[in-house]
């Protein structure tokens, strides 16, 4: 099996298994490298085995789309044909550019002394595609993360997925005050409410299953707050024609929040949370149709957690690193997912948001067409027609929902001064204002450095867009050479020879070997 191309796929969710599903299929060994202890991503992560969930499937959406994954996937682990890292947190990828070639060692383990070899029977690509070097995927292991690992690769396919946007407002830092990600991943991967009366709030088609998913666990939710009005869907008809079950989706949940009696305030937002040492209430209001606050139409609801999102972005971390260009803020892909790096596929939530759906087409197309360059073929669009049909479809839909679920204008001029923007360094909105008004930052590296925002431990993950709207700066992703903090010890480690790296036999792995 060793003389086959090896292909890590980054990202165990349902674009990275979907394309380790189908990359192996097509004659490659795969290594799936993923940070959680199980398989699944955010959409379809589960509650712990030892919790003794009865029913986890009363907790997602589309399972019996994941059972077909998840015993696929389970069978190729069984086989040997696929190597699964669990809670290996990579934090970047290196790409050896001194030759052409692939890495032959035993499941792309780190090993010492190996030596790069030729294509197998003299394959040869596109010459645009061939690889011009072998991989290296540096991790660290475990929860404690202190442990730097490596494996090696004759290609990448980054399945990185997103991350949650949550704009400030005051009060915003209050215990009791989360994402409402966050709050979806305590109820699926930990069976824990985030209190007993929750507000859902914030804008984004994410904070229905949030809401949804909560009441059916048996917390009261006070409200759910849209800043948006969905309705606003019915008027781009093309984007529900790519999507015809939305509607019939979007009835279903409007079913379960009428059945939990969860009150649903459209075009409403919060602008303050309340408390003392911990949440205890937020005021609401209405908004114009220009985004505005509506004067007089503030109202408190009371409530001990509040869960709030403002949509997704891609993480393009690893990406950049690599050299990936980008369109906006996600990865730039053609028709065949490859980025604009040979030997570096992309899929899912990191080449633009677009839900679970989507990078299953995408995962597929992608896993499929690097086995293809892998073993010295040309990928042929006939034998992914199906998903790229249906990759069309979702782009248009998604691309509908953007402007639909965008913040609501006039966020940032609710920010008072005293607001704490950046957690990690606790810049307030009034630094960054004077950042720009006193000091003359006209860009969002100039307002870092004048500021401190955006120099924690986050790097700006999270403070990004609030940073970039008080300034009115374009927000743009920002490169950071690693894409998580990684102890000293680690990078002393790196030192350029190969002996001194942990050798990681991935053949051992998580794959029901001993």
């Amino acid at each position: 099996m060793t003389d086959r191309p090896h292909l890590a796929v980054i990202g165990a969710g349902p674009a990275g298994v979907a394309a380790a599903l189908a990359a192996v299929t097509h004659g490659v060994r795969v290594t799936l490298v993923d940070a959680a202890p199980e398989a699944g991503g955010q959409f379809y992560r589960s509650p712990a085995v030892a919790l003794g969930a009865r029913r986890p499937q009363a907790l997602h959406h589309r399972w019996r789309t994941w059972q077909r994954l998840r015993a696929a996937l389970d069978s190729h682990l069984a086989a040997g044909h696929i190597t699964h890292l669990k809670d290996h947190h990579v934090w970047c990828v290196e790409r050896d550019t001194g030759g052409r070639g692939r890495l032959d060692g035993p499941d792309g383990r780190y090993g010492t002394g190996a030596e790069q070899q030729p294509r197998p029977n003299g394959q040869q690509g596109d010459p645009d595609d061939e690889f011009t070097g072998a991989f290296t995927v540096h991790a660290l292991l475990g929860p404690r993360q202190e442990q730097g690992v490596a494996v090696r690769a004759d290609a990448v396919l980054l399945a990185t997925g997103g991350y949650e946007k949550v704009l400030p407002f005051p009060g915003w830092t209050l215990p009791g005050v989360l994402s409402a990600g966050g709050a979806q991943a305590m109820l699926k991967g930990g069976l824990v409410l985030p209190g007993r009366t929750v507000v859902v709030a914030g804008t984004g088609p994410l904070l229905l299953p949030v809401a949804t998913g909560l009441a059916a666990a048996g917390a009261r939710v006070a409200a759910l707050v849209e800043s948006a009005d969905p309705r606003a869907l019915t008027r781009s008809p093309g984007a529900l024609a790519a999507r015809p079950g939305t509607l019939a989706e979007g009835a279903g949940y409007a079913a379960r929040l009428l059945r939990h009696r969860v009150p649903v305030l459209v075009r409403h937002t919060v602008i303050e949370a309340h408390g003392a040492d911990r949440l205890d209430g937020v005021t609401v209001a209405a908004l114009t149709p220009d985004g505005r606050v509506r004067p007089g139409s503030e109202r408190r609801i009371d409530c001990d957690a509040l869960a709030v999102g403002h949509g997704m972005l891609p993480h393009t971390d690893l990406a950049e690193t690599l050299g990936c260009g980008l369109d906006g803020v996600a990865v730039r892909v053609d028709d065949e997912q490859r980025t604009d790096v040979p030997s570096v596929w992309a899929a899912g939530e990191a080449t633009g948001i677009g839900g679970a759906p989507l990078a299953l087409a995408e995962g597929h197309i992608a896993g499929r067409c690097a086995a293809a360059r892998l073993t010295g073929g040309t990928p042929d669009p006939r034998t992914w027609a199906a998903a790229s049909r249906r990759r069309a479809a979702l782009r248009t839909f998604s691309a509908a929902l953007g402007p639909v679920y965008a913040p609501p204008a006039g966020w940032a001029e609710r920010i008072t001064d005293d607001t704490v923007v950046c957690r990690c360094e606790e810049v307030t909105a009034g630094t960054v204002r004077a950042a720009v008004a006193d000091l003359g930052a006209g860009d969002l590296r100039t307002v870092k450095l004048l500021t401190r925002a955006g120099m924690g431990w986050c790097q700006g993950r999270m403070c990004g867009p609030a940073v970039a709207g008080l300034s009115g700066c374009a927000e743009t992703a920002m490169r950071r050479p690693f894409a998580r903090p990684v102890p000293l010890g680690v990078l002393a480690g790196q030192t350029g020879d190969d002996t001194s790296r942990p050798e990681l036999d991935c053949r051992q792995a998580d794959n029901g070997t001993p």
